[in-house]
């Protein structure tokens, strides 16, 4: 929670207002490129009537022309328009900006066919037929006639337009059709929200604000990865919630037994045996999950323990934004190495390249695309609750109108593409690529960026994550592992503890030296890939403290002075203790603050920057005395270090990094706990009544199974009243 203080060093990430540190000033022009400066009612050109092209979102209408409507046929099979009779009833669900889904009465939609106009129950989509390039035939852009009062109906699909007489392939055939409100439609498919109450626009005499931050948020993960499934579920799908929550099996299989990675992400038994039967057969070695999507939701979403389904639904994350959620660092993310390991192991299919950047383009593309399908939905362009912002100005003008700000940031190992080794058919980075693509991305309206993620690359050594993910690093850049227990005096990351496969490890003096493996071909055969390194994987741990044995490189800091020159956010938590420290006195030289949004704070030095880290609230209540004090502690640290005296949550949903559990059950808690969240309860704001969650047939119990998805957090927060945080230390 925080209130933002204008001052230069005042912590929040939405918070700052001028200089506009770390966040340069966009280009306008940018912004509006990008769809983030348009607040208006639609030009007069494009109102008819009652409605305009934006205003029919979820209007019920009958259609009609030359005194003819729209109405089924005699067989029920398709739809035309006819003299007398009764019209068809459709509900006008917004798919994009003046894009619409035609929706009847029986549940069915108006469909492109050929030249004629067909009715369907059931969909197609981009999803479910994992074909990229599908556009339904269901989608109809809604375009103004010359004919006041009057409308064109076109097909996204086919680009032919409604006629009197079926599609037209030309617009001088399009008939001019008339909307005209009605009755009796039926709702579109979608998810309660169940929270009563509209936000309050919070302004504080002193100008500050008040709301949540996620620091650390991955919204489109199912785009990474080849975008296959091997993640599954969006945040939005324009054919609605069927389509972006489906069941799970054409992707994972029947039982989620093609669910390698989220079998082994979340605790699966890891050992010689079952990870040579999972690469043989592309299965886990056990049921894994229940797949069932929307109604029924058996299974998922659980953040917790199910790493690899979506926990960022639209409607979740506005049921978070109604309980105070005001900003997210939405940071686009994924894994070449995993991506071709579970391809070509054939336990996933592969829509697009598994390459790291074009899936992280695709993700940035898709959450303009979001921001446009929230628009649809309230009316307009600039009318729905999320913005996506470019400057802190932007960041603080768009909370302050009572919605959420979206900052655009990149988390992934091979960024820019700049790996250690590169690959055959690609160039080496040099500064002049790194400063081009940097202006690139900012033109995307990219602010934030972490130079280094898991695996080593071209600007420093990867974090130095143990587990798989040393074998990841090896299958990335052909070198062994190079850990040492030689290690600079800092507060440790990720590279700390032992060594898990002691038999990989041959520290090596040059950090770029020629690789002794190639695995350029691993996506075509990974287990005989691996198999020569069998004996190598099964060697014992090395136990001890082990670091990586480099870190940042000169086009490492060549690329952090260039972020900086651009004004970007800097994440530094991903870099190893070598890295890291370095990082640090480029940033003290330039007095230039970064984000630590997985909560490393280097004793207080990113707070002397004007940075900012990342906290969590107790689970148990019986630790919260404790708990509490030590967030007092965190507080008066930064307070000490001249920062502004908040925090903010890097939940890391859709990051293949858990969520935190309940406090009811067995073994969950050491000590009996109490006090179990009750509806309704009421928002932290005050403004907003939260009743009980639902996921279409499926209650959600936020005591017993925790926070399943992002829009449990309202009550996650009210859980942290109920065990005993007053509001102020909440505040």
């Amino acid at each position: 929670m925080f209130r933002a203080a204008p001052s230069p060093r005042s912590a929040p990430l939405a918070a700052r207002s001028s200089p506009p540190r770390p966040w340069a000033a966009a280009s306008l022009a940018v912004a509006c490129a990008a769809g983030s400066c348009a607040d208006s009612e639609p030009p007069l050109s494009q109102v008819s009537g009652a409605f305009t092209v934006y205003s029919a979102a979820n209007a019920c209408v009958t259609l009609s022309t030359a005194g003819l409507s729209l109405a089924r046929t005699d067989d029920g099979a398709g739809f035309a328009f006819r003299k007398g009779g009764a019209a068809a009833r459709l509900r006008m669900r917004a798919s994009d900006l003046a894009t619409y889904l035609l929706r009847d009465a029986g549940g069915a939609y108006v469909v492109a066919s050929g030249g004629a106009l067909g009715r369907a129950v059931t969909l197609q989509s981009d999803t479910l037929l994992n074909d990229d390039s599908f556009v339904s035939p269901a989608e109809w852009t809604l375009e103004p006639s010359s004919r006041a009062g009057a409308f064109h109906l076109k097909s996204r699909a086919t680009g032919g337009y409604l006629a009197e007489a079926g599609l037209s392939p030309q617009a001088d055939g399009a008939a001019a059709i008339t909307l005209t409100g009605a009755d009796g439609c039926s709702d579109f498919p979608e998810l309660s929200l169940d929270a009563l109450g509209d936000v309050t626009k919070t302004h504080f005499a002193d100008g500050t604000l008040f709301g949540v931050v996620d620091a650390h948020s991955h919204l489109f993960t199912n785009l990474g990865f080849g975008g296959g499934g091997v993640f599954h579920g969006s945040v939005f799908h324009r054919l609605g919630v069927e389509h972006a929550l489906p069941d799970c099996a054409p992707f994972h299989g029947e039982e989620g037994r093609n669910d390698v990675l989220g079998y082994y992400f979340g605790g699966g038994e890891f050992n010689a045996d079952t990870v040579a039967s999972s690469l043989i057969t592309g299965t886990t070695p056990a049921f894994d999950h229940h797949t069932e999507g929307y109604p029924r939701f058996t299974d998922w979403p659980r953040a917790r323990h199910n790493s690899t389904h979506q926990t960022q639904y639209h409607r979740w994350l506005e049921r978070a934004y109604k309980g105070g959620l005001r900003l997210v660092v939405q940071l686009a993310t994924s894994n070449q190495v995993l991506c071709e390991l579970v391809v070509g192991i054939r336990a996933q299919q592969q829509r697009f390249s598994c390459n790291e950047m074009f899936s992280a383009e695709r993700e940035l593309a898709e959450t303009y695309a979001l921001e446009r399908y929230l628009d649809a939905q309230a009316g307009g362009p600039g009318r729905g609750w999320l913005r996506v912002v470019t400057s802190p100005g932007a960041a603080r003008e768009v909370i302050g109108q009572g919605k959420l700000a979206v900052v655009l940031g990149i988390e992934t190992s091979n960024v820019l593409d700049c790996r250690l080794v590169p690959r055959p058919d690609a160039p080496a980075c040099d500064a002049a690529m790194v400063r081009d693509k940097l202006d690139h991305l900012r033109a995307l309206g990219v602010r934030a960026m972490f130079p280094v993620h898991k695996f080593d690359n071209a600007f420093s050594a990867g974090d130095g994550n143990r587990g798989f993910i040393e074998l990841g690093a090896m299958l990335n850049s052909g070198h062994y592992s190079n850990f040492t227990q030689d290690c600079p005096e800092i507060e440790g990351g990720f590279d700390t503890g032992a060594v898990t496969f002691g038999g990989i490890n041959k520290p090596r003096p040059a950090y770029d030296s020629p690789p002794p493996l190639d695995f350029v071909d691993f996506g075509k055969a990974p287990a005989s890939s691996l198999l020569p390194l069998v004996d190598a994987i099964e060697q014992p741990p090395l136990v001890g403290d082990y670091c990586q044995n480099a870190g940042l490189t000169p086009l490492g800091e060549t690329l952090m002075v260039e972020m900086m020159k651009r004004g970007m956010i800097i994440e530094i938590d991903h870099m190893p203790r070598r890295s890291y420290a370095r990082a640090l006195e480029l940033l003290q030289q330039r007095d230039y603050p970064a984000s630590g949004s997985h909560g490393r704070i280097a004793d207080g030095a990113l707070y002397d920057l004007g940075g900012v880290s990342t906290t969590g609230l107790p689970r148990c209540g019986g630790d919260a005395e404790g708990s509490r004090a030590q967030l007092r502690a965190r507080f008066d640290q930064i307070a000490a270090h001249g920062a502004y005296r908040a925090q903010g949550f890097g939940f890391d949903l859709n990051g293949f990094a858990g969520a935190r559990g309940p406090r009811f059950g067995d073994g969950e808690c050491p000590t009996p706990q109490s006090n179990p969240v009750t509806y309704p309860f009421q928002s932290f704001g005050k403004d907003v009544t939260f009743t009980v969650p639902r996921l279409g047939d499926r209650v959600v119990d936020f005591n017993t199974e925790g926070f399943v998805h992002v829009g449990m957090l309202p009550e996650l927060l009210e859980d942290a009243r109920r065990i005993g945080f007053t509001d102020d230390e909440l505040e």
